[in-house]
C-alpha cells in the first residue's frame, strides 16, 4: 500500500519567495485512510438542500475543496495521488465539486508561488469559497502572441501603481471581482524585462470591461480598457520588474490538464451562490458554453459518454477498431502532456522557470481538443450536424466543438509556439534580427 502525505494542521507548505512561510510539517497515511477520512466527512456534511455559497464555504473550511492546497487555504498539504483518493470520496458520496475559474487554476497557483502572507490572508479565502472570480489580463491588440511587447503602462505614484492600457480576450472579465495583471514599469528595459505583475481590483473607475460576441453566440471573452486605474503597491506580485517570470508560472498552470485548482463547479459566469447547491448541480450541464467545457476539461469527458452511446449498428463506438485506436492515440496524449505538466510544476517548486514544455502543451492541448472533437463529431454520425436542443448531450459537445478553433489562437497561436519549440528544444536559428530586439530597450523597438 502506497505511503500519502497529509499536512498536519500546525503548518502549511509554500514556496512563495516574498516572505509566505515555508513550513512543511507532514505527517502520513495509507490510501485507503485518505479515502474513509474523506468518505466519512462527505457522509456527514453534504447537503444538497444548502446554498452553493454555504457549501463551497464548508468544502474550504474543511480542506476537502482543493486537497493538495496548503492547510488554511482550502486544502490538506495531500499529495497528488492522496487528493485524487479524496476526490473519488467525493464522487462516490454523489457531493458536487468545489468552484472552477481562473480564481482557481491560474491566481491561487501563482499566489500559492509568489504571494506575500498579507495577500495571501486577503486573496485566497475569496478563491477557495468561490465567491471572488477573476480574470487574466495579459493580451494586448498589439502583442497577442507576442506577449512580452505589451504596452499598458504602470507607472509609480507614491504607493500606488497607475494602470493606462487595453487587454483583450480576457476570459470572463465581465463577471470579474479582480484580474491578474501585467503591465510595463520600466520601458528603458528589454521587452522581457521591465514588466511587473499585479492583483487589480476590476470594480474600480478606469476600469471598462467591453463582452465580445463569438461565432458560438457566446460571450466569454471581453476588451478591458483601463484608463488610469490604481493597484496598491501591496497588490505586485513579486519583484518590480520580474512580471514575465511570474506570468510563465501562471502560463504552466493554465496549460496543466490535472490542474488541481480545476474544480467541477464551473464558476466563469454570473452565479447566484444563494441557490441550493442540489439545484445548481442538476443544472449546471444545461448552462455550460463551448469555453467552459474547453477550459475545464469537459470535452474530452463528454467524449466518454458520447462513444459509449453512439457506434455501429446501434453498438457502443468503441466497438469499432479504428475508433478505439482514435481514442487510444488521445489518452496517450494526455498523459505525454500530464507528464510534461509535471515537468513544468517540478521546475517551478525547484525555484526555477518552466522551460519550452509550456509551448509543447499548448500546442499538444490545441492539438489533442480538435481530434476530441473529431471523433466525437464521428462517432455521432449523422447526429453530429444537429445544432441545439436537437443534438444529443443537449448540444454540448457541439458547444464544444464549436469553440474548439479558439484554443489554436488564445494564449499564444499554434504557430508561435512551433516556433519557440524549433528554436529552443531543436535549436533552429530565430527569426532575423530577433536575438539584437530580444536585447534592446523596449522603448527603442518598432511598433505598429
Amino acid at each position: 500500500m502506497t505511503e500519502l502525505e497529509i499536512d498536519t494542521p500546525t503548518g502549511r507548505q509554500s514556496s512563495a519567495p516574498n516572505g509566505a512561510e515555508n513550513a512543511e510539517p507532514r505527517t502520513t497515511a495509507p490510501d485507503g485512510e485518505v479515502y474513509s477520512a474523506a468518505a466519512a466527512w462527505y457522509a456527514e456534511h453534504w447537503d444538497p438542500t444548502i446554498s452553493l455559497a454555504a457549501w463551497w464555504e464548508r468544502l474550504a473550511d474543511a480542506g476537502w475543496a482543493f486537497p493538495t492546497w496548503p492547510v488554511g487555504f482550502g486544502g490538506r498539504g495531500l499529495s497528488g495521488a492522496a487528493a485524487k483518493q479524496a476526490n473519488r470520496a467525493r464522487v462516490d458520496a454523489g457531493a458536487f465539486g468545489p468552484p472552477n475559474g481562473v480564481a482557481t487554476f491560474l491566481t491561487a497557483p501563482t499566489l500559492l508561488a509568489y504571494g506575500t502572507q498579507d495577500q495571501l490572508d486577503r486573496y485566497m479565502p475569496g478563491i477557495v469559497n468561490g465567491r471572488d472570480r477573476w480574470c487574466q489580463l495579459f493580451s494586448e491588440p498589439g502583442s497577442g502572441s507576442d506577449m512580452a511587447g505589451l504596452a499598458t503602462r504602470a507607472e509609480r505614484d507614491g504607493d500606488e501603481w497607475v494602470i493606462t492600457g487595453q487587454k483583450v480576450w480576457n476570459s470572463g472579465a465581465q463577471f470579474a471581482r479582480y484580474g491578474i495583471l501585467i503591465a510595463r514599469t520600466d520601458p528603458a528595459q528589454p521587452k522581457h524585462r521591465g514588466i511587473s505583475y499585479f492583483l487589480i481590483d476590476m470594480e474600480q473607475p478606469g476600469v471598462d470591461v467591453r463582452p465580445l460576441r463569438e461565432m458560438t453566440g457566446d460571450a466569454a471573452f471581453n476588451e478591458v480598457f483601463l484608463a488610469e486605474a490604481r493597484v496598491p503597491d501591496a497588490d505586485r506580485l513579486g519583484e518590480p520588474g520580474e512580471g514575465w517570470r511570474v506570468a510563465m508560472t501562471t502560463l504552466s498552470h493554465e496549460r496543466d490538464p490535472d490542474n488541481p485548482g480545476m474544480g467541477d463547479g464551473v464558476a466563469f459566469g454570473d452565479i447566484d451562490l444563494d441557490t441550493p447547491v442540489g439545484a445548481h448541480a442538476s443544472t449546471i450541464v444545461a448552462g455550460v458554453d463551448g469555453f467552459s467545457l474547453a477550459i475545464g476539461g469537459g470535452g474530452p469527458k463528454l467524449l466518454e459518454r458520447i462513444v459509449a452511446e453512439h457506434g455501429p449498428s446501434g453498438l457502443p463506438a468503441t466497438a469499432d477498431p479504428v475508433a478505439r485506436q482514435r481514442l487510444m492515440e488521445i489518452l496517450a496524449q494526455r498523459r505525454t502532456s500530464r507528464w510534461s505538466s509535471e515537468r513544468a510544476t517540478s521546475a517551478v517548486k525547484a525555484g526555477g522557470q518552466p522551460g519550452p514544455e509550456v509551448s509543447t502543451l499548448k500546442l499538444l492541448g490545441s492539438h489533442i481538443a480538435r481530434q476530441v472533437r473529431d471523433a466525437g463529431l464521428d462517432a455521432m454520425g449523422a447526429d453530429g450536424m444537429l445544432w441545439g436542443e436537437d443534438a444529443p448531450h443537449n448540444g454540448l459537445f457541439h458547444a464544444y466543438s464549436m469553440f474548439t478553433p479558439a484554443l489554436s489562437i488564445a494564449g499564444g497561436t499554434d504557430e508561435v509556439q512551433r516556433n519557440i519549440i524549433g528554436e529552443r528544444v531543436l535549436g533552429l536559428p530565430r527569426e532575423p534580427g530577433e536575438a539584437e530586439q530580444r536585447q534592446k530597450p523596449w522603448s527603442e523597438l518598432p511598433r505598429s
